[in-house]
């Protein structure tokens, strides 16, 4: 009857807004094995942490430290011995259970017991003790008058796939060191592990190449322009070229080593044969066009006509194929790269090459002939050859986006599937290694609601659709998908506020699909976790967005050619509530129940959505012009 009864009180509970949700247990990502017990640990006054076994336990240990020390207050020290409240050890004994990055976890009344095969295993229980605390343990100052306990529990957790990742791309607008190592502590604490940092592009070069130092001291710096990326008024020859920056091969270092400390791998790219007018820019030699000195840094103004069915180039951004200097070139940038970098891939982009001016070079077509080369993508596809050997002359592994399959994939070459999961797929049947990115799912620059409350970006992307995602698709062959991974692209994000807003939640999406068992997954169950851990990131002041609490609009044009919209949300239990006179709408006004007529006169229809008496969405303003249009363009 008890039990029943509980059951009940969390059911309810989880369907109020931001409430306390009080004994109930928000772990992301979603553990392979839980068993909650009765009682709970609460820290003492004076932590003790006991670090057994190897040093490994000590960097866990000392992170646990120093996380604890902050928001509780207290005294928290790491000992090697002793009795300890909490205690950290790698297994003596392998543990065949729960893998390389998996680990156990133990609380009860007495005290915590974390055990894993490696460190890494040991940083990832860390993470989900952390989570079991109240959220006030995210405050970055000292938060009073708290009961610090955890609820007694037995986890056994691993991941699912051994590549769970981000990318975030600096080129478009560049973020200090600083901010990378932030966004490294934001993605740890969710057991994310590579970090694809996109350090080349049109807009910028980002890192510091000692054999080429135009590439910094010219290829990362445009014109600062704000508003819609990719329609900017070209710029003129007295704006000042002083928006951007770079990375020094310290900097990267440093970026390299403090993920390592978080069990963050970083893989870099360098993108190439397309999205390269930084380095041309830099280098016109590099290019297979005439005037290719008079070329500037992109600055966010129209490159590329996207109108046609194919893309073209209105600039040439691509280093030439039929060209030996390019490959020198390659050879000395992947040669310094590959030492900053212990990680085992390098990713060379390979996408969107428009082959625009390939078409037009005498020396492409010299190279097309002496190779029997038959198309474009061939010639793409010799490209990709060429900078895999040098790649693997460096002791890297090369990685790319799924455009590199076009024209014949390199022999040991590894694909990146963006576009759907038809590159994976293909490149899995082939036998090579896959890790699925599909644009329906996982970048995370789409509009995450309404295109009249976001950042303008050609396509949306809604939290719960992230979490339906199942890389394991029909017709792939499993054991070459390496992982999943999420892309943050930055031609709409200026600031690091905006970088989070744009992450989070759908990140939390990603990565209990990266971790989590499928079977694990409940999109209700996930809901009320993300809205725990929303709070989690008001103590941490980390940004996030609400999106999805805002409605969906439909709109359709009935028999008497009136306007009638829906409205729809993707979380059950909520309220929406609606006006028209221009004013703003709270739970004491009309309340949507199914498709509303607009008024004849109208010109703004304002949503807010509620749970109960809380108001949870955004107050959205959606012109009555903006649903004529959606209206029209269907017909």
């Amino acid at each position: 009857m008890k039990k029943s009864l509980l059951s009940l009180v969390c059911s309810l509970v989880i369907t109020a807004a931001y409430c306390q949700r009080a004994n109930t247990i928000s772990i992301i990502p979603e553990p392979v094995q839980l068993t909650q017990n009765t009682g709970e640990f609460i820290l003492p006054k004076s932590i003790t942490i006991k670090a057994e076994s190897s040093a490994g336990a000590g960097l866990a240990a000392a992170y646990l430290q120093k996380r604890l020390s902050v928001a509780t207050g207290t005294n928290a020290v790491v000992s090697n011995g002793g009795k300890a409240a909490i205690t950290l050890s790698i297994n003596s004994a392998e543990n065949s259970s729960i893998g390389k990055e998996g680990y156990t976890l133990s609380v009860t009344t007495k005290g915590v017991i974390m055990k894993a095969n490696t460190p890494a295993g040991l940083f990832y229980a860390v993470q989900t003790f952390l989570q079991l605390l109240p959220g006030e343990i995210e405050s970055n100052e000292t938060v009073n008058n708290i009961k610090w306990s955890a609820p007694c529990m037995e986890i056994t957790d691993y991941p699912r796939f051994a590549w769970r990742g981000l990318m975030l791309d600096v080129s478009r607008h560049f973020f200090t060191k600083e901010e990378v190592k932030k966004y490294i502590d934001e993605m740890s604490r969710y057991k994310y592990n590579l970090l694809h940092w996109h350090l080349t592009d049109d807009e910028g070069w980002r890192i510091e190449i000692k054999s080429y130092p135009k590439l910094t001291s010219v290829g990362a710096w445009n014109v600062k322009k704000v508003g819609n990326f990719g329609s900017f008024a070209p710029p003129t020859p007295d704006e000042p070229r002083n928006y951007g920056g770079f990375y020094t091969q310290e900097d990267i270092k440093e970026v390299v080593q403090y993920a390592k400390e978080r069990f963050v791998n970083v893989m870099p790219e360098i993108e190439m044969p397309g999205h390269s007018l930084a380095a041309v820019a830099s280098y016109p030699e590099l290019s297979c066009t005439p005037g290719a000195q008079f070329y500037s840094v992109r600055s966010g103004e129209e490159i590329m006509d996207w109108s046609g069915p194919h893309f073209e180039a209105m600039v040439d951004n691509t280093l030439c194929p039929a060209n030996d200097q390019v490959y020198t070139f390659i050879d000395k940038v992947i040669g310094e790269v590959s030492q900053l970098f212990p990680f085992d891939y390098i990713h060379v982009g390979g996408d969107e090459c428009a082959k625009t001016f390939w078409k037009k070079s005498p020396t492409v077509a010299a190279l097309m002939k002496q190779e029997n080369l038959k198309d474009m993508n061939q010639v793409q596809s010799y490209f990709e050859h060429r900078v895999e050997t040098i790649v693997m002359s460096k002791g890297k592994k090369m990685i790319g986006w799924d455009e590199i399959l076009e024209g014949g994939l390199s022999p040991n070459a590894s694909v990146m599937s963006w576009r759907g999961t038809k590159g994976g797929i293909e490149a899995s049947k082939l036998g090579h290694d896959v890790v699925m990115s599909p644009t329906t799912y996982a970048y995370i620059d789409f509009m995450q609601a309404d295109e009249i409350m976001e950042p303008h970006v050609y396509a949306s992307l809604r939290l719960s659709k992230s979490y339906s995602y199942e890389p394991i698709s029909e017709g792939i062959d499993a054991k070459y998908v390496k992982g999943v991974q999420a892309n943050l692209w930055s031609e709409q994000i200026y600031n690091m506020r905006q970088v989070e807003y744009m992450t989070w939640p759908r990140a939390f999406a990603i990565s209990e699909v990266a971790w989590s068992p499928a079977d694990k997954k409940n999109w209700t169950s996930f809901v009320g976790k993300v809205e725990d851990h929303m709070k989690r990131f008001d103590a941490a002041e980390i940004k996030y967005c609400p999106g999805m609490y805002d409605p969906d609009f439909k709109v359709e044009k009935n028999a008497k050619g009136e306007l009638e919209v829906s409205l729809s949300t993707e979380i059950n239990g909520l309220d929406i509530y609606y006006s028209f006179d221009n004013s703003y709408p709270d739970r004491f006004y009309p309340k949507y129940t199914g498709p509303v007529t607009v008024p004849k006169d109208a010109t703004l229809m304002r949503v807010i959505t509620y749970k109960g008496k809380n108001v949870v969405g955004r107050m959205n303003n959606m012109p009555v012009l903006t649903l004529w249009r959606r209206v029209n363009n269907k017909d």
